[in-house]
């Protein structure tokens, strides 16, 4: 747990990381950046921990996170430019990170101009034949079931006809953590679509999901557990810190 009582030394050194995430944003409701450590430590080269808590973070991507927490300890520092406020890292630091995504978020980023261009231009076999669709609208649903509904509607260029698509799926951590894939689809009653279409639905709303696409600058996120409810996604990951913002 960090320190309740901070110097005015550490309280410097807080402001000028917060600036220097803050800068990585293009907006954020709350953020707060603080560093434990003391003058002591910091002219050895060590933090003792790096504590990053905010709301409504919005990545140069335009994409939206309700939530992220990063915890990171043990920090190995280059002392002289730690001493002005500027963390440069000296090796790779290691902690964790919690993030909570709303539904909104998750459709705010399937609209983003980022993750429309990774919509389009899909190439799909269907019954031997290979046709280029695009993906025209998405949409989730995050149930309190722990599975995610997807509704989108698809355009087929070549006959120039469009697909409505509709199914739940339970979205699952892949070994190593590095990706998230839609499971167990079902469709709904009496209803019959293309499963070549939704599986490749499946694998582009997976990308959206994975967090990597939530990292800040110099730092990488390995999922280790995701939870769905009604409305929120909530990822836990190790987190893998190379480089401060600054």
């Amino acid at each position: 747990m960090l320190q309740q009582n901070r110097s005015l030394g550490e309280q410097a050194i807080d402001k000028v990381a917060e600036i220097a995430i803050a800068s990585k944003l293009d907006e954020s409701e709350t953020l707060s950046v603080t560093v434990n450590t003391d003058p002591g430590q910091l002219a050895q080269g060590s933090v003792e921990a790096v504590a990053v808590e905010g709301k409504g973070l919005v990545m140069q991507q335009d994409l939206r996170v309700e939530e992220l927490q990063l915890h990171v300890k043990d920090i190995a520092v280059n002392p002289l430019t730690a001493m002005f406020g500027k963390i440069e890292l000296n090796g790779p630091a290691f902690g964790t990170a919690r993030a909570v995504l709303t539904e909104s978020d998750i459709n705010r980023a399937f609209n983003s101009e980022y993750i429309s261009r990774k919509l389009n231009n899909l190439k799909v076999t269907v019954d031997g034949k290979l046709l280029t669709i695009d993906v025209q609208t998405m949409e989730c649903q995050l149930l309190q079931t722990g599975k995610i509904a997807i509704n989108a509607e698809v355009l087929v260029r070549e006959t120039a006809s469009t697909e409505k698509i509709y199914f739940t799926a339970k979205p699952q951590v892949e070994a190593g953590g590095w990706t998230i894939s839609l499971q167990d689809v079902e469709y709904p009653e009496n209803k019959e679509f293309s499963p070549e279409f939704t599986a490749a639905l499946a694998d582009k709303a997976g990308e959206v999901l994975n967090l990597r696409n939530f990292e800040l600058e110099g730092m990488s996120l390995r999922v280790q557990q995701l939870n769905v409810e009604a409305g929120l996604l909530t990822l836990q990951a190790e987190a893998k810190v190379e480089q401060f913002p600054n």
